[in-house]
C-alpha cells in the first residue's frame, strides 16, 4: 500500500507568445461561461437531505454489465438498505440532472466526447468487450447516460456541501478518467468537473481530494498536476498483483498519519472524498485486507477530519467489486449519522 500526498504549484505557459496567452484566456473565459450557464446547480429544499441518487445510476443492459466485476446495481442497493434501516425516506433523496455536453466540456475536449460515439471506444473504457458490438445509441442510453447522471450528482454535491456542511453522491468517483482519456470503468472525470464548478460558482479557491479507493486516482492527478489550488491525498495499493494484503490496523494507522500531514500542509475550503470500498478483504481487484468495520472507521476518520476543521465535504462512492460493498457503505452512512457527523433528519 502506498500513501501519496502531492500538491503542485500552478505554472504559466512558457512559450512567451501572446497567441498562447490569448488562447489560454479564451479557454478559461469559455469554461466560466459554461459553468455559469449550467442547470446542474439548483436549489434543494430543506425537505430533502444532502444525499444524491437517481435510479438512472444503475446500469443494466442485456446482462452484459455482469462481464465486468463491478456491481453496477450497487448504488440503488445502498439506498434500499438505508430506507430499510429506517434512517432514510425515498422522498428525502435528491435527484440530480444529467450533465450536458456543455457541462462536460468544462474539463473534457470536443475530441474526447466525440470519441465516445464509438462503441468500441466505450467498450475499452468499460472493460467489457461485447459493448463494442452494440449500436452506439444503445451504449449511450444504457451506459453513458447513467454515468452522466452521476456526474451531475457529484457536481451538485459540492453546492449542497457548502450549504449544509456535507453531501454524499451515492455514485460517482470516476477517478481513472481525465480530460482527454477514460479507462477503468470511468468515462467522465466527475471529480475534476465538480472542482472546476466549485472554483467558479462557489468562490472556493482551495480543494483537497482524499482518494481512498484501492487504486491510484490517476485521472484527477493528471488534471490537477500543475494546479496549486488542489492538494491530493491518495492512499492506494501500488502492487495490485501480487496481492499485498494490507490489514485493517496497518491501513488505519497509515491513514491517520497521512491525514495529519495533509492537514498541516494544506488548508482547503472543500474536501472531495473518493470513498472506494475495493479495499475490503476479498475484493477481487483491490488486493487489500481491510474489514467492513475498518471501512466504517476509515469513513468516520475522514468526515471527522473535515468537521473538526469546519470544511464542507463531498463523498463519492467510487470502486468496490463485491456484492457486500453496498451493505458496508450503507452501514458506514448509518454510523456517520450515529456519530453526529452527518444529519439525515428533516426539520419539522
Amino acid at each position: 500500500m502506498a500513501t501519496s500526498a502531492a500538491t503542485c504549484s500552478r505554472t504559466s505557459l512558457v512559450s512567451g507568445s501572446s497567441s498562447s496567452s490569448s488562447s489560454s484566456s479564451e479557454v478559461e473565459t469559455l469554461r466560466i461561461k459554461r459553468v455559469l450557464s449550467t442547470k446542474l446547480y439548483f436549489d434543494v429544499p430543506l425537505s430533502k437531505v444532502p444525499l444524491i441518487y437517481s435510479s438512472s445510476y444503475d446500469i443494466a443492459f442485456f446482462g452484459i454489465e455482469k462481464l465486468h466485476p463491478f456491481d453496477s446495481s450497487k448504488w440503488g442497493r445502498i439506498c434500499q438498505f438505508l430506507i430499510k434501516d429506517g434512517v432514510l425516506e425515498r422522498k428525502w433523496i435528491v435527484e440530480p440532472l444529467e450533465a450536458s455536453k456543455d457541462d462536460l466540456l468544462v474539463v473534457h475536449s470536443e475530441a474526447y466526447l466525440k470519441s465516445l460515439k464509438s462503441s468500441l471506444k466505450v467498450s475499452i473504457i468499460m472493460e467489457v468487450p461485447p459493448v463494442a458490438l452494440l449500436p452506439n445509441c444503445v451504449v449511450q442510453q444504457k451506459a453513458l447516460y447513467p454515468f452522466r447522471k452521476q456526474v451531475g450528482g457529484t457536481i451538485l454535491a459540492a453546492k449542497l456541501a457548502k450549504e449544509r456542511g456535507w453531501a454524499i453522491n451515492v455514485g460517482g468517483g470516476f477517478h481513472h478518467c481525465c480530460a482527454e482519456k477514460g479507462g477503468g470503468f470511468c468515462a467522465y472525470a466527475d471529480i475534476s468537473i465538480c472542482i472546476h464548478f466549485a472554483f467558479i460558482q462557489l468562490n472556493i479557491s482551495r480543494v483537497m481530494i482524499i482518494d481512498l479507493d484501492a487504486h491510484q486516482g490517476n485521472g484527477h492527478e493528471m488534471d490537477f498536476s500543475k494546479d496549486g489550488r488542489v492538494y491530493i491525498l491518495d492512499v492506494y495499493n501500488p502492487e495490485i498483483y501480487p496481492h499485498t494484503g494490507t490489514t485493517t490496523d496497518v491501513y488505519l494507522e497509515r491513514l491517520d498519519k497521512a491525514l495529519k500531514v495533509a492537514g498541516s500542509m494544506f488548508d482547503p475550503e472543500l474536501v472531495v472524498y473518493n470513498a472506494g470500498t475495493d479495499i475490503l478483504d476479498g475484493d477481487p481487484l483491490g488486493g487489500l485486507k481491510v474489514s467492513p468495520d475498518g471501512v466504517i472507521s476509515r469513513d468516520e476518520k475522514v468526515f471527522r477530519f473535515a468537521k473538526d476543521k469546519k470544511i464542507p465535504l463531498v463523498m463519492v462512492t467510487s470502486g468496490g467489486y463485491m456484492m457486500s460493498s453496498a451493505r458496508v457503505i450503507a452501514d458506514s452512512i448509518v454510523n456517520l449519522r450515529k456519530k453526529h457527523l452527518i444529519n439525515l433528519e428533516i426539520p419539522k
